[in-house]
């Protein structure tokens, strides 16, 4: 992942280089942080981004006192779609986080999702919103995230098997994308362990876009995930359960290419299980 690795380093050095002036003294007003993750699958909302197979994950903030941040993350892709040839996923995000109250936040802010490599029209926006709070172990959050119409959220094929032939129905199409989800996490007094919940509701183009990709595949559906975390130092290890409400009968629309090496058999929205292990710094 030589790629990744280059970009991290000069984001990162162009980032911090407005924290260090006046002769390299840290600016106590900007704040750093990362973490590096492997995982056995990248579920992207339900669905699998890497064939079912593990994932090498990372990323880097740079956030400022007044609520400003700016930060980037990537991730190995691989299986269905190629994402216009691209075996990655880079995000550039940027936003405005404030409290609220004691223990409460808004975050406002947008996600650049981009594919290098690949061909320009995978690339999208997608501004988002996110409301949180916490009351003793319990901690709750809303997010809604809202992409524009753009190339990348279009029907450019109405079905997998014009996909697989690499026939587009409706080239250029653009279409919009609505994402809400729910998250709340409980720690367990006396343990290491935090009990984590997730749903999310994704609205968007009944068909794939243009490399045979898709924010929302079947349109309208459903994903949720239950799972724990474990900490000990930096590091966090995570078991996850994933799943969402897209049957066999939706996802055979989609075939071959939503299916793990676009054999046509399968779903890479099919239950799973996750496991992960991050470090944060």
């Amino acid at each position: 992942m030589p790629v990744v690795r280059v970009s991290f380093t000069f984001l990162l050095a162009a980032m911090a280089a407005p924290a260090f002036a006046q002769g390299d003294a840290p600016d106590d007003r900007f704040a750093v942080t990362g973490s590096a993750a492997i995982l056995s699958d990248y579920r992207l909302r339900g669905v699998s981004q890497t064939d079912k197979q593990m994932a090498v994950q990372g990323g880097v903030t740079l956030a400022h006192d007044s609520g400003i941040y700016a930060g980037a993350w990537g991730s190995n892709l691989s299986g269905w779609g190629t994402f216009g040839g691209a075996n990655m996923e880079f995000d550039l995000i940027g936003g405005y986080r404030r409290t609220l109250g004691a223990n409460g936040s808004i975050d406002v802010g947008a996600t650049w999702y981009m594919y290098p490599g690949g061909a320009d029209e995978s690339d999208y926006a997608e501004p988002y919103a996110k409301l949180s709070g916490t009351r003793g172990p319990i901690s709750l959050l809303a997010g809604i995230a809202y992409a524009p119409p753009q190339q990348a959220l279009g029907r450019w094929y109405k079905t997998g098997a014009s996909a697989g032939a690499g026939m587009y129905d409706d080239p250029g199409d653009k279409e919009d994308n609505l994402y809400l989800w729910g998250d709340g996490t409980l720690k367990l007094a006396g343990t290491p362990f935090i009990v984590k919940a997730h749903v999310g509701r994704s609205e968007g183009n009944p068909g794939l876009g243009p490399n045979a990709t898709s924010a929302a595949p079947t349109g309208t559906y459903w994903d949720w995930s239950l799972g724990v975390d474990a900490g000990w130092k930096n590091l966090t290890f995570t078991l996850s359960y994933v799943d969402t409400d897209i049957g066999r009968r939706e996802a055979a629309l989609l075939q071959p290419s939503f299916s793990r090496d676009q054999d046509g058999t399968g779903s890479i929205a099919d239950p799973t299980l996750v496991a992960s292990l991050t470090a944060n710094f």
